[in-house]
């Protein structure tokens, strides 16, 4: 009878804890969904920094709301970059990326940022990221044989230049990248080394009748 007892209650109380895990999960879900709403407003209104805080507090909620977060720190990652406010660009896309590590666009465009302020190094990184998750994009390898280009790295930046044209054979800023980066190529090629017989140090002389 008190095992029966006992069981009953550990039965009880696990149904009474699952009652409140759900009722809450009901209240945060009804809390998300209102500033969730805010969050839609604001992006109507092109008001990100309220987009951004209201989505954020609804994706830490619920994380179903997560993409709506991730939509707006691009929209304000953008808006900072046409202002020229980059350290903030800078912050809001890497933000995103913890939420979508997978979002090739997002990589795209904090490199774009990173090259704006001459981190060429973090943005070469950005973009062999893209590069991984849309190996097709021609624009990726472009973007980041210039780079290559602009450190000096020839090799690199014409197997890129190479993949690019491999991609869209008609592409003229792949082309011209290539003209220019064989121009530099012919340029520090080391003379051949001379022959292993030395030349006669004067003509032989012609025969006399």
């Amino acid at each position: 009878m008190k095992k029966y007892s006992a069981l009953t209650l550990i039965m009880a109380l696990a149904f009474c804890a699952s009652q409140f895990v759900q009722a809450q999960a009901n209240k945060d879900a009804k809390e998300a969904a209102k500033y969730s709403k805010e969050g839609f407003e604001a992006t109507e209104n092109k008001d990100w920094d309220k987009a951004v805080d209201a989505f954020r507090k609804a994706a830490q909620l619920d994380r179903k709301q997560a993409p709506n977060l991730v939509a707006a720190l691009q929209h304000r990652g953008m808006e900072y970059t046409t202002q020229k406010q980059f350290p903030e660009a800078i912050a809001d896309f890497s933000e995103a990326l913890k939420l979508k590590s997978d979002d090739a666009n997002i990589y795209e465009r904090r490199a774009y940022v990173e090259m704006k302020t001459n981190d060429f190094d973090k943005a070469l990184a950005d973009y062999s990221e893209a590069i991984k998750l849309k190996p097709n994009e021609v624009r990726y390898y472009l973007y980041r044989s210039y780079i290559y280009e602009t450190k000096g790295d020839v090799k690199n930046s014409m197997a890129d230049t190479e993949k690019s044209l491999k991609l869209d054979p008609n592409n003229q800023e792949a082309k011209s990248r290539k003209t220019r980066l064989e121009a530099r190529q012919s340029a520090n090629t080391p003379l051949p080394p001379p022959p292993a017989t030395s030349p006669r140090t004067s003509p032989a002389a012609a025969g006399r009748p």
